[in-house]
């Protein structure tokens, strides 16, 4: 058991205990429920083994990872293609130059856009860790067939398809047409 969690087995008797009757559909509530549980369980145990031993957080390790596989490449791209903000980008960028992995550069024919490269340093550590990080791909993963692997990677594109293609009209119709609110960080302002 991951530390922290409860069993999944007593969360989902949980959730059945308080919602009872609730008109859910809870086979999607489930599936939902099981992809953040996954991906939360698998990030914390490759952020806790393999990239431990090269002091990577998981963003950094998939900043490098982009930047390693598309060559140079703008930031606003490298933040798209990571699944974070550019404002995230930014921070994880200084960190990973400040240790020698990665260079930032104007691009050479609009001044306004940046440009971000692997040095030789980030080249050779990608090329060390990636090996390591597929062997632990391999490891949790490793309850399923090779074709239990594709049909679940099938499934899993099939969902983030369905949010890349229809997500923006589904949230205009539940915001009303509006633009979302600002993201709060939870706190209050202070009066």
């Amino acid at each position: 058991m991951v530390s922290g969690h409860r069993p999944i087995g007593d969360t989902e008797k949980a959730v059945q205990a308080k919602l009872g009757d609730t008109p859910v559909r809870h086979q999607q509530m489930a599936a939902v429920a099981g992809i953040y549980r996954a991906a939360a369980t698998v990030r914390q145990h490759f952020e806790n083994s393999v990239l431990r031993t090269v002091e990577l957080t998981w963003t950094s390790f998939v900043v490098l990872w982009v930047v390693w596989i598309r060559g140079e490449t703008e930031t606003r791209r490298v933040a798209e293609e990571a699944g974070i903000s550019k404002g995230t980008l930014t921070g994880v960028a200084r960190t990973l130059q400040g240790r020698g992995l990665l260079e930032r550069t104007t691009h050479p024919t609009d001044g306004r856009l940046a440009l971000l490269a692997l040095t030789p340093a980030g080249e050779t550590l990608m090329a060390q860790v990636f090996p390591q990080f597929n062997a632990e791909e391999s490891f949790v993963t490793g309850p399923l067939s090779d074709d239990e692997a594709l049909d679940l990677a099938d499934l899993l594109r099939r969902i983030v398809v369905q949010v890349e293609t229809h997500g923006e009209d589904r949230r205009l119709e539940l915001l009303g047409g509006q633009d979302p609110r600002p993201r709060r960080s939870g706190r209050r302002p202070k009066v």
